[in-house]
């Protein structure tokens, strides 16, 4: 099929890439001329696993970027819609959805075929079938379902693993808003014939996928807050606690071969210095932001933001424990991304921190083997390591903030360097019989 996408972040160019391998002619339009050159150069303007050896198979041949919106809807039968959609406010921002779903609509208004819009970014329920279908009928003059296809088709990947969630999926949700939109949505999935595919309509396919985040960040909060409780307790761990509760039944898939083997929603329920991203703290918002438009209270939800929040003053508790005062004191970041795979800091926990270590006089030093975010506001007055020897070589204090498998070599680092800094584990990825001091998040030792 001819296939168009709008917007070539995380989601829209993986989307078009992963598409373009597997047989599809697609173009992926951009408003920056520098990822539209990127791309065409078989250049990776994100970091993925994957990504850069997919646009060197497809580019040139399946693939193409362009800043010519209205001529890549002219030459394609359905576009997609990938664009940002932040939380402001305390809500989500529709307005680069809404954007794109006008100079789509002013495209189709110049076509004879029929053509499909499916919303791929993350929106609350009740925007494909509510301010994406203004937008494209008003600047179109056409109506959604008889003139032009509508539908929403969320997607499912994670940022680092994102080319293998996709080539891989565990399901394909296809909303629309009459059942031949659904059916044309559907057709562009023909090659995964055995994933699990749930047909039903926009606003149910919206909710999927903000239900699918809201979970996994309960997850991790409830973690975190039971870690706060076995701080307090002490003598015990939550390390070890939630190693008992992974073991249970529910968390395991037995094989044919009759061994278990961990699900890998376990990967959520575990303790560390909050999520980060460029969905679940946004989602989670924009959720409870629908809500309290509708006049409904969330207070659950509301309780997971509130945790995740202030999970990154846990770590600098753990810090005070030894010094009282932060003014002087050298401290090593290590990790800028919000998850190890990415170079996407966006909410990353390290910047609560780093901006509490600056204001109370600590000097900062920054290292991640990928993220560079130099132009980011709290990296001002931080001094960006070139590696992790260089990173911890005169600190008092290591913070380990990303769970990148390089940060594992840090006691051998130390031991060459001659080094005994306070360790500070917001992962809990370390060992803490590997250091003289440590301290991990969820994790007290009684006397």
């Amino acid at each position: 099929m001819r296939i168009s996408i709008v917007g070539t972040g995380y989601v829209g160019l993986v989307t078009g890439a992963c598409f373009a391998e597997r047989g599809h002619q697609v173009i992926c339009v951009d408003v920056d001329p520098a990822k539209v050159n990127w791309i065409n150069s078989r250049k990776a303007p994100i970091h993925e696993i994957g990504l850069k050896e997919m646009l060197e198979r497809t580019v040139g041949k399946t693939l193409s970027a362009s800043n010519d919106l209205a001529g890549a809807v002219a030459q394609t039968d359905i576009t997609f819609i990938a664009v940002g959609t932040p939380a402001a406010g305390g809500k989500i921002d529709l307005s680069y959805v809404e954007k794109a779903a006008e100079e789509i609509g002013a495209a189709i208004a110049r076509k004879a075929s029929f053509h499909t819009v499916v919303v791929k970014s993350t929106v609350v329920p009740g925007t494909t079938n509510g301010v994406v279908r203004r937008a494209v009928e008003r600047t179109s003059g056409k109506k959604a379902g008889s003139d032009f296809g509508l539908g929403m088709n969320p997607e499912f990947l994670t940022e680092g693993t994102a080319v293998a969630d996709f080539t891989n999926p565990d399901r394909i949700v296809v909303g629309g808003v009459n059942q031949r939109s659904i059916d044309v949505i559907r057709s562009v999935y023909e090659s995964f014939p055995d994933t699990p595919t749930i047909l039903t309509n926009t606003e149910t396919a919206e909710m999927i996928k903000y239900a699918s985040n809201a979970v996994l960040a309960t997850l991790i909060s409830f973690s975190n807050e039971i870690g706060r409780l076995c701080t307090k307790v002490g003598n015990v761990d939550i390390a070890d606690v939630m190693s008992g509760v992974h073991a249970a039944t529910y968390f395991n898939v037995k094989t044919t071969d009759g061994h278990q083997h961990r699900a890998g929603i376990t990967s959520f329920l575990q303790a560390g210095c909050g999520y980060g991203g460029s969905c679940l703290p946004k989602d989670v918002t924009a959720l409870v932001g629908q809500a309290s438009s509708l006049n409904l209270e969330m207070p659950l939800l509301s309780s997971v933001l509130q945790i995740n929040k202030t999970q990154p003053e846990q770590l600098l508790a753990l810090i005070r424990a030894h010094y009282p005062s932060l003014k002087g004191l050298s401290v090593a970041i290590l990790g800028l991304a919000f998850k190890p795979d990415t170079d996407d800091v966006r909410e990353s926990p390290a910047f609560p921190i780093i901006r509490t270590l600056r204001a109370e006089g600590a000097t900062v030093v920054a290292y991640d083997p990928v993220a560079k975010p130099d132009t980011h506001p709290d990296m001002a007055g931080v001094r960006v390591a070139s590696s992790l020897t260089e990173a911890v070589k005169s600190a008092d204090v290591v913070v380990h903030v990303t769970r990148w498998d390089e940060f594992r070599t840090l006691p051998e680092v130390l031991r060459q360097l001659g080094r005994k800094p306070l360790v500070v584990d917001g992962r809990r990825n370390l060992g803490p019989g590997d250091y003289e001091r440590y301290e991990g998040v969820g994790r007290r030792v009684a006397g």
